[in-house]
């Protein structure tokens, strides 16, 4: 597997580049990638059948200027911003029997990584509502996935120094919640890991024995240009 370690200046070009990787694996003229990418400014990200109107609060981010996007996968809408380390890995669903359909690659991946992360801090790690990775019930990284025939996307945040205040400012409570939640509001459910990003990427590499670093880039720029950048695609739920 290759390690793609870059953060894109706009959330739109991050976005597509995910997918645009995604694409590449699909057309089996790419492989395998593990990319990192850490956000420079603050921003929402809606998953694909997400209703902004009932997720966000769109006035405040209209206020201050937070732009609203949306992701190629499904789950929760998630702030974006410094303080949070984003990974995506894409994967070749042929030939692995881990991959086959949405809950084997959920436990597969999540388990991976519960084990990496419990390594690391040196205290158990749950997966918890599918897809959160948790230290005594406080959720530190939401995941999601999208599958195509030959490949998926499964990508996801760890909350590392983000403002977790600022979660309640730009976000409604979610429509959809987890069991574990309880109800509770964004500052009593989240909290940020005492790592640095570094330490994340190096136990993620070790993971998935991404040793080797991807040198090209698949042309992300179309995407941008006909899907991330437009209005219709961020805002069209």
């Amino acid at each position: 597997m290759k390690c793609l370690d870059l953060t894109l200046p706009t959330p739109a070009a991050n976005l597509a580049c995910e997918e645009a990787l995604l694409d590449v694996c699909e057309e089996q003229v790419g492989g395998e990638v593990l990319r990192f990418w850490e956000p420079r400014d603050y921003f929402v990200v809606a998953g694909y059948s997400n209703h902004i109107a009932m997720e966000v609060n769109t006035a405040a981010c209209q206020r201050e200027k937070v732009a609203v996007c949306r992701r190629c996968s499904g789950g929760g809408t998630v702030l974006q911003g410094p303080g949070c380390l984003n990974y995506s890995l894409i994967l070749k669903i042929d030939g692995n029997d881990s991959l086959q359909n949405i809950t084997a690659a959920n436990c597969h991946i999540m388990g991976r990584h519960k084990d990496a992360l419990a390594a690391l801090l040196g205290q158990p790690v749950r997966v918890q509502g599918h897809t959160d990775l948790a230290v005594d019930g406080l959720k530190f990284s939401g995941n999601a996935q999208r599958r195509k025939r030959r490949a998926l996307i499964f990508h996801g945040t760890f909350l590392l120094q983000f403002d977790l205040s600022l979660m309640e400012k730009f976000l409604s409570m979610p429509s959809r919640q987890p069991e574990y939640r309880q109800g509770r509001p964004h500052g009593l459910f989240l909290m940020n890991l005492p790592v640095t990003a570094d330490i994340v990427k190096k136990a993620l590499r070790r993971a998935w024995s991404a040793e080797t670093t991807l040198e090209a880039l698949p042309d992300y720029q179309r995407l941008v240009a006909e899907k991330y950048s437009r209005d219709d695609w961020n805002l069209k739920h």
